[in-house]
């Protein structure tokens, strides 16, 4: 798969098959688009195209009202090489490219520059300024470019019963293998491992402290989840902390990852966890006795879930 960072730098210069959207999470509903995009584009023998946006427009849009994204921008492109699509295009959204018409989007960006031959979207995209444009504006430029409009029905949405919305909630609640059903894959995070207070090897549980860059990445609920990892080429499993560390008076929100039957330093590595379930919720500890109680038990469910699901 051939990413490109800008429309303007996109010179396949051959009809493509193509969709378009933010594609957040690139969850169950959008892998029924892209399936239909690569079916597409396989019969009529053209490239699969994807347009896709970083910023989200709602980051650009609303930035009074932040919005938490389900994947970082590189996340994104790694699940759609997944996809089998030939290229993704990664255009950034401004407010300029919002104000485009919708002719200005159909005949300048998917006609003109992208050369789009057949379109693939879904009943309710809308598009272009205000987002006043849908289906029904594509299908009337077929009487002056020879387009071919592949629409995906509602019902074929519907039947998997997913939105980028719904993913979010999820994970806000601490539902991750909820989330996981409405993704298709277990929700990640990804960082680079920093120092921490060191709280853990005192008590028998050093941790990976997992410090993520990018500020719009949505954390789930703070507690206590069973995770996976591929460290050094391997499988490795381990239990997740997201909180405050409540039992030392700690003020500051941390992601903290004891890895199981893993000895090696971490430190400075980027790393990515991956959240296969929830074991309970954050908790105050009356002594780093109890706490570390906690843990072992903690360490015991996670081990009989592996061994059980993995």
């Amino acid at each position: 798969m051939k990413v490109h960072h800008s429309i303007e730098t996109f010179d396949l210069n051959s009809p493509v098959a193509v969709t378009m959207g933010t594609f957040d999470g690139v969850h169950l509903g959008h892998r029924e688009i892209l399936s239909q995009l690569t079916q597409t584009a396989q019969q009529a023998k053209l490239p699969s195209v994807v347009l896709t946006f970083f910023p989200h427009p709602r980051m650009v849009l609303e930035p009074q009202h932040p919005i938490q994204l389900l994947n970082t921008i590189d996340e994104r492109i790694d699940i759609l090489r997944q996809c089998q699509v030939d290229h993704v295009i990664v255009h950034p959204f401004t407010q300029e490219f919002s104000q485009l018409t919708p002719s200005q989007y159909i005949e300048d960006i998917l006609i003109q520059k992208i050369q789009a031959q057949k379109i693939i979207i879904g009943y309710d995209h809308r598009f272009g300024k205000n987002r006043e444009a849908d289906i029904r504006t594509l299908l009337s430029y077929q009487e002056k470019y020879p387009l071919d409009i592949v629409e995906i029905p509602a019902q074929l949405l519907n039947s998997v019963a997913v939105s980028s919305t719904k993913a979010r909630q999820a994970l806000l609640q601490g539902e991750v293998a909820r989330a996981h059903q409405f993704l298709g894959y277990p929700y990640m995070l990804s960082g680079q491992v920093v120092s921490g207070k060191g709280l853990g090897k005192t008590i028998g549980y050093p941790t990976a402290n997992l410090q993520i860059s990018e500020s719009y990445k949505l954390i789930p609920a703070r507690g206590i989840y069973i995770v996976e990892s591929t460290i050094f080429g391997k499988k490795t499993y381990g239990i997740t902390s997201i909180g405050t560390n409540p039992t030392v008076g700690g003020n500051t929100q941390t992601i903290e990852t004891y890895l199981l039957d893993f000895s090696e330093n971490l430190y400075g590595q980027s790393i990515q966890i991956s959240f296969l379930e929830k074991i309970r919720d954050e908790k105050k500890f009356d002594s780093l006795e109890q706490l570390y109680q906690a843990i072992h038990q903690d360490e015991q469910i996670a081990r009989n879930y592996i061994s059980k699901n993995v």
